[in-house]
């Protein structure tokens, strides 16, 4: 591979490679109800998105959780989400194209999210992906979740490439915010939140779903 082509696209999974981030939402207030906790679905759709479940137990319930407790919750919650979204799985639109063209220009893809491997495997697996990424970076490999810059640059780590050289794939402000911080550039998908608050975070193109992504790809990466 030539130094041109030394490039990579790192997509964020949930509400990106997929549009699934109501489901998630709906299995969280399914829990924070029934521990009698009320709180509103934006504060799932906003202010966590993109973080650890090691970090939203805690904020939910105002306090730290022993190890065994914070497993417990967070497998009821991930399995709710499952069996909501697994009916529904699907690509978001222009994805799978979208992945051939990159290829075709010899852009590494690699994915970086929060999910839990039940999640990862559900999306990645069910829709036959796991094998195009060439990595695949989780909260296992970042000490915090989004917007904390980490999970982004181990994907750039991983992939053996600088940050400047990959091109993040966003849908939440958390995601966007990461990306930035990490040095790269980034994409916004319009599943979760709005064009504007994706540009306040940095994202430099905005767009409904893939099939809104320039034919020209060379032009979304900065001149290396």
């Amino acid at each position: 591979m030539t130094a041109r082509l030394r490039r990579a696209a790192v997509f964020d999974m949930d509400g990106t490679l997929v549009d699934n981030m109501r489901f998630h939402t709906r299995a969280w207030v399914a829990l924070a109800e029934r521990l009698g906790i009320a709180v509103e679905p934006s504060v799932f759709e906003h202010e966590f998105a993109g973080k650890k479940n090691d970090e939203i137990l805690p904020a939910l319930l105002g306090h730290e959780l022993p190890r065994e407790t914070l497993d417990v919750l967070a497998e009821e919650k991930e399995s709710t989400y499952r069996a909501l979204y697994r009916p529904r799985l699907e690509p978001l639109p222009g994805l799978l194209e979208l992945m051939d063209d990159l290829e075709r220009a010899g852009v590494a893809l690699a994915v970086a999210t929060a999910a839990p491997p039940g999640n990862r495997a559900l999306v990645l697996e069910g829709l036959g992906l796991t094998p195009r990424f060439a990595k695949v970076i989780g909260s296992e490999h970042a000490p915090r979740g989004k917007p904390a810059p980490d999970i982004y640059l181990a994907a750039a780590r991983e992939l053996g490439l600088e940050p400047a050289a990959c091109l993040a794939f966003e849908d939440a402000v958390n995601g966007v915010l990461a990306a930035r911080a990490a040095g790269m550039r980034c994409v916004g998908v319009l599943t979760t939140t709005t064009e504007a608050a994706l540009r306040e975070a940095g994202a430099s193109l905005v767009v409904r779903d893939f099939t809104q992504i320039p034919r020209e790809l060379d032009a979304l990466w900065p001149r290396l």
